[in-house]
């Protein structure tokens, strides 16, 4: 029997190292284990568990039933039970904490390709649909959902390298995102900056043109849809909706989803969205700027209201787009930021937009780049119990928590609480499994994920197990490669390369190959 509220405590830290979400939904502990994979449940400690209140399941409750367009009683009643079975998207629906720069119904998830025209190939067909000309034609029909209202356009090649990779597979398939038997998970694709690439769910009875089965040209439109850059919509009639919503003989787009798609890439009549804007006048002197293709190293990195990454070293400052430094940087601090020192000790951006910047005991709130009213001020009296000279600040993608580090110890900072650093603080960096001390910078990309870098390397960090990331190559990586785009051989050392005739770098990162060309289409 179904109980009808959560119980007054959910243990779930432990048991998400040990259990994995699945279908179907019939309890507490399972609903805990889907809201948490699809975005909803935040875990506070990973690594050694975690008790989650009454007031955190509700609100996680809510959250989804929001999302999914039921009554909002934030408890888990049959009509949310059944929403959480029904046939979905494998996409998580939240990605992050990024409520400031969610305005409008659809989501944008950060990332696009920077060119127009893309091709595909299916490199391995599903074994119950044996037509191959048609499940062709209902793949070219679900690109076609989204070129008819964009400049997009999508060419299929046999042979050759391509943009977007589709196959259908069953179970463990390498990507770190299994999949789960009929009727449940029915397919899952990555984004622009992770390539692009669509899998469905091969154990799933895909059909094309009948009720019966799942509807295979239904399917696909969505996940392309993610391979573009789309995030779920909560709009039910959307198309970026994550549940199947059964065989629609007329599918079409909604308004929701065009103004999504058409964010990123224009209109037929209007093909270049603006471009956010870039500083203007001759370029400044930068002969004495520092190279970060000779020296990695750098003070900070923050991603500012408007989504744009910028990397600060001593006077100066760069735009990083998700595969190179944007062109016309290095720029002075001083020349674009107003009243902000170089040479900074940390920053980080929370989830209402507002950027701090940090340099011995004085911080600054910038909103973008323009600098508020009244700083800089004395660190202080702005964040009590947070030490001056500062390595790093960030707000961890796994609980949406402030931390700051220093030499070997870190401090947890939450404004809501008195005093808003607990005395348990401050602890060692090496309860972050894997993560060296004296770190140089510490921020959360436009993926959700949390970065921390020292010298020229880079550690990405795993929430779930509360350790830096497994990869191949291995972590830490070389900024120099991944961040920065420094292309010489020897600053490839720990990329995992083929050579092809277009110069293509393969890199397996997480398990999941990425492909990087020398003119790269996505970011």
């Amino acid at each position: 029997m179904m109980k009808n509220n959560v119980p007054l405590l959910v243990f779930i830290g432990c048991y998400l190292l040990i259990a994995s979400f699945s279908f179907p939904i019939n309890d507490e502990e399972e609903a805990a284990l889907y809201l948490q994979k699809f975005g909803y449940l935040e875990d506070n400690g990973y690594r050694f568990g975690a008790l989650v209140g009454p007031d955190g399941i509700s609100t996680a409750i809510k959250d989804f039933q929001r999302f999914a367009g039921i009554n909002q009683t934030g408890v888990l009643d049959n009509d949310t039970l059944g929403m959480m079975n029904t046939p979905r998207c494998g996409v998580k629906d939240k990605i992050g904490h990024s409520s400031y720069a969610r305005r409008k119904r659809y989501a944008l998830q950060g990332s696009k390709w920077r060119k127009t025209d893309l091709t595909y190939r299916i490199s391995k067909y599903p074994q119950k649909l044996k037509n191959k000309s048609k499940i062709d034609k209902e793949i070219a029909r679900a690109f076609k959902v989204w070129s008819d209202v964009t400049t997009l356009t999508f060419e299929e090649r046999k042979r050759g390298r391509v943009n977007i990779d589709i196959r259908f597979e069953r179970g463990e398939h390498g990507d770190g995102d299994p999949f789960d038997g009929p009727g449940k998970t029915l397919a899952h694709a990555f984004f622009p900056q992770f390539g692009g690439d669509a899998h469905f769910d091969d154990e799933e009875t895909w059909t094309i043109s009948e009720r019966s089965g799942t509807n295979l040209f239904q399917v696909a439109a969505h996940e392309f849809g993610h391979s573009l850059g789309l995030s779920h919509s909560d709009e039910k009639r959307a198309l970026m909706a994550p549940y199947y919503r059964g065989f629609q003989p007329t599918l079409k787009l909604d308004i929701d989803d065009v103004k999504a798609i058409q964010s990123l890439y224009g209109s037929k009549d209007q093909p270049t969205p603006p471009e956010d804007e870039e500083p203007s006048g001759p370029p400044p002197d930068t002969s004495d700027a520092p190279d970060l293709c000779q020296d990695a190293s750098i003070d900070t990195i923050t991603r500012t209201q408007n989504g744009s990454t910028y990397v600060f070293k001593g006077d100066f400052y760069w735009k990083i787009l998700q595969d190179a430094i944007a062109d016309g940087y290095p720029r002075k601090i001083s020349d674009d930021w107003g009243g902000l020192e170089g040479n900074l000790d940390a920053s980080l951006t929370w989830s209402n937009g507002k950027t701090y910047f940090f340099k011995g005991g004085r911080y600054w709130r910038f909103t973008n780049k323009e600098m508020d009213t009244g700083y800089p001020k004395l660190l202080s009296r702005g964040f009590e119990g947070i030490p001056d000279m500062l390595d790093a600040a960030f707000v961890w993608s796994g609980n949406g928590k402030t931390y700051f580090f220093k030499g070997d110890k870190y401090w947890r900072y939450d404004s809501n609480n008195d005093p808003p650093v607990s005395d348990q603080y401050p602890k060692p960096i090496s309860n972050w499994n894997g993560l060296p001390s004296d770190i140089d910078a510490a921020f959360q990309w436009e993926n959700s994920r949390t970065y921390f870098f020292k010298g020229d390397k880079y550690y990405r960090f795993n929430d779930v197990n509360f350790r830096v990331d497994c990869g191949d190559p291995p972590f830490p990586r070389s900024t120099f490669v991944w961040w920065f785009d420094c292309r010489s051989i020897s600053q490839r050392t720990d990329a995992t390369e083929t050579s092809t005739p277009n110069q293509e770098l393969v890199v397996r990162d997480n398990n999941t190959v990425i492909r990087i060309d020398s003119n790269p289409g996505h970011i």
